[in-house]
């Protein structure tokens, strides 16, 4: 795994320009007025820049979008990447012209220009979002980490906010090595040993063994994990930045390895189901970026860690399993785990710790990507104002959501003959009914936001801020809406 690039930020050196080495960035508006360093980058490339600039292919460039000029006459640079961009711009559009540097990042590094420019923070966000490699189980390959990030700038506070880049980068980063890494290798256990190793934050890590969840009455949570030789455990991170206001409550599935137990899948595609513990990988990123970054709140990630193994001892369709809070389920199709899991810890979470608002994520239903595609998860929620902050966080921060409906009519698809409820209400609003089943585990003075992440937790084409692979969506999300609304003097 590639590290964090580096970053240095300097005062503005026309004269270090020349002998920068890897790339060197460069931002031009529409309007292609030079700033007193792209007037330098001009004069040393005898005019390419202004070439450059004044084509028909430059002109034809999103905001955003960059072309890089390799092996500049007259630099030391192995390339030029000439974005095309105003100077205030902020946001998605600056994180993406990061991005294209970011894709781009050599171990030679890169020198970025920036007297003036607004959205700097945003720009290197983009940056250390998307120079991002999985390869530790490559060999052979000469795959090492970026190179340092130096940014000329006449901006001296842009150093001092870069530590909360950093985390919130990180917290991206880790959630993104979780998610792309092997059944094989993060195992329940191992998920718990790096969760607890987050304790060098300043976190306090609990993980709750098999015997402690079976004294907890976690029966939904253990039948998942009965025909595995991984151990289930959950595992309980609270951050106590908040003074004594009750804590934020963040909820994932971390179902290491799906085969969909005895309702086996199709072996088509079921090595992705490494990524089904993509709602655990999350809440752990967020978990992360709020102790790295000093969070004036108080949060408390709670993960449910099994494995849905086929086994003699595995779970059986038509078992009927007593959850955490008491109601019993009918189990119809034991690939419809995730639920299993989430509603035991969602109880726990909620007994224990009496949350202001409580968040749980999955990877929970094919049935959201049918509908929403991998543009956007599925949010659902029984408390208006606290889907309209994730919403808002998440549309900052360019993380694509879409509210979904609940409903008591949805409720007759999960009615059981023998138990007070099925695990699944049939193909009909798959994502509706399993929000459904966990709405049934939110006590009704709790704030609730269900996130349904099967579509967008991990992308075979990547995104604009990340490779193939795991993208890390929802830890900006997140951690905005934890800003937003609950810290302390926020």
């Amino acid at each position: 795994m590639a590290d964090l690039p580096s970053m240095d930020f300097t005062a503005p050196d026309l004269e270090a320009i020349a002998g920068a080495a890897g790339h060197v960035c460069v931002f031009i508006p529409e309007n292609g007025k030079f700033d007193r360093m792209a007037r330098r980058v001009n004069r040393l490339t005898r005019g390419a820049l202004q070439r450059l600039v004044e084509s028909e292919r430059f002109g034809k460039l999103k905001p955003g979008e960059a072309i890089t000029l390799p092996y500049p006459s007259g630099m030391a640079a192995d390339g030029l990447h000439v974005v095309r961009m105003e100077r205030r711009t902020r946001g998605q559009v600056a994180r993406e012209a990061g991005a294209t540097l970011g894709a781009a990042l050599g171990k030679s590094g890169a020198l970025i220009l920036s007297p003036g420019l607004k959205g700097a923070e945003d720009v290197l966000l983009g940056v250390l979002l998307r120079a991002y490699s999985f390869d530790r189980h490559k060999t052979g390959d000469d795959a090492a980490s970026p190179g340092r990030l130096t940014v000329m700038t006449s901006d001296e506070e842009l150093a001092d906010r870069a530590g909360t880049l950093e985390a919130l980068a990180s917290g991206v980063r880790f959630t993104r090595d979780l998610v792309n890494e092997p059944s094989n290798v993060l195992t329940t256990t191992e998920f718990a040993d790096r969760l607890a190793a987050l304790s060098g934050l300043g976190l306090k890590v609990e993980v709750l063994e098999e015997p402690d969840l079976e004294k907890l009455g976690m029966r939904t949570l253990l039948s998942v994990g009965q025909g595995s030789e991984s151990p289930s455990k959950v595992v309980v991170m609270q951050w106590s930045g908040g003074g004594d206001e009750a804590p934020v409550a963040l909820v994932g599935k971390g179902v290491v390895f799906d085969t969909g137990g005895i309702s086996l899948k199709p072996a088509a595609g079921m090595e992705e189901m490494t990524m089904d513990m993509g709602g655990a990988g999350v809440v752990a990123g967020v978990m992360q970026a709020v102790a790295m970054r000093k969070a004036r709140a108080n949060v408390v990630g709670l993960v449910g860690l099994v494995e849905n193994m086929p086994d003699g001892k595995a779970t059986r369709p038509g078992d009927v399993v007593r959850s955490m809070k008491g109601d019993t389920v009918e189990i119809i199709n034991t690939d419809a785990e995730g639920r299993l899991v989430l509603c035991d810890v969602m109880w726990y979470a909620q007994e224990r710790f009496k949350p202001t608002a409580m968040v749980d994520l999955a990877t929970l239903t094919g049935a959201v990507i049918i509908a929403l595609g991998h543009e956007n998860a599925g949010v659902f929620s029984n408390d208006d104002a606290l889907a309209k902050a994730f919403l808002d966080a998440a549309g900052a921060e360019g993380e694509g959501a879409w509210r979904l409906p609940l409903g008591e009519g949805y409720d007759k698809q999960l009615k059981s003959r023998i138990a007070d409820m099925k695990n699944v209400g049939g193909r009909p609003a798959g994502s509706v009914t399993a929000a459904q089943f966990l709405a049934r585990f939110v006590k009704e003075d709790v704030p609730w936001v269900h996130l349904d992440i099967a579509g967008v937790a991990s992308r075979s084409d990547g995104t604009k801020l990340a490779p193939k692979g795991a993208t890390g969506w929802g830890v900006l999300a997140l951690n905005r809406m934890i800003a937003d609304r609950f810290e302390v003097g926020g």
